[in-house]
């Protein structure tokens, strides 16, 4: 990770790194999607890739002018665009389609992106790794909200034993500070990297997915079922330095 422009948040990566994310990358994906499975083998998987402008109706309120970059409406017939701070809107509107009749997808679905990301960052020191421009992998994985599988609390260990294995460097589940309002709870993945404890993950029961499924019970009576999410996001760039960092101990 390369401080190469006089500016805080923004880095150059080396091939080497670059190499070690998409090892990372491939390796999360798969130890997720035997996770999920494990606790219940009807969960459907799937990728997706989206733009990384996204309309500026589709991100949360919480992100406000001084947290996203904004290009502005040129005319009447322009959207207002946003480089998104995180994927989910666009993995939201995925699931969506797929939920809504298309190759008839139904819960457990879990579609997860990885790719750079965006947020106006307070300039600090690189070793805190607060990017301007960050990858981000994430996986929203949609259950009903009757099941009686606590997906959130058997997540836990599983993505600290992850996260403490391919970073090779302590690690522990924490209650984030912060619990943003679409979240029931989240707890955070963090590791010891000799400089501080550090933020990798959070795993987060979301409950702002924006719409109901119709489900048909065995007796063929059709249901209107809530949906939750269990949100699974990493950051790969902290993933890769703090390899670097277990690397020079």
């Amino acid at each position: 990770m390369l401080s190469l422009y006089q500016a805080n948040g923004l880095v150059h990566w080396t091939e080497r790194d670059i190499r070690l994310r998409d090892m990372m990358l491939a390796h999360f994906a798969g130890e997720v999607s035997a996770f999920l499975r494990s606790t219940n083998p009807a969960w459907d998987i799937r990728r997706v890739e989206a733009p990384l402008l996204t309309p500026r109706e589709l991100i949360s309120a919480a992100y406000g002018p001084d947290d996203v970059f904004v290009q502005g409406r040129r005319s009447e017939h322009d959207h207002e665009l946003v480089l998104r701070p995180e994927t989910t809107p666009s993995t939201y509107a995925y699931m969506q389609h797929l939920l809504n009749g298309h190759e008839r997808a139904r819960p457990p679905l879990c579609v997860w992106q990885a790719g750079k990301s965006f947020r106006r960052e307070q300039d600090q020191p690189t070793k805190h790794v607060r990017l301007k421009e960050f990858w981000q992998m994430e996986f929203q994985c949609a259950f009903t909200a009757d099941t009686a599988n606590d997906y959130h609390a058997a997540a836990l260990e599983p993505v600290r034993r992850m996260i403490g294995a391919m970073t090779r460097l302590p690690s522990r589940v924490v209650a984030s500070d912060r619990l943003p309002a679409y979240s029931q709870v989240t707890m955070d993945v963090e590791v010891d990297n000799g400089d501080k404890w550090m933020e990798i993950a959070s795993i987060s029961r979301r409950t702002d997915f924006p719409q109901s499924v119709r489900v048909k019970a065995r007796g063929g009576e059709v249901r209107e079922l809530d949906v939750l999410v269990l949100e699974i996001a990493i950051g790969l760039d902290r993933c890769v330095y703090n390899w670097r960092q277990a690397e020079a101990l």
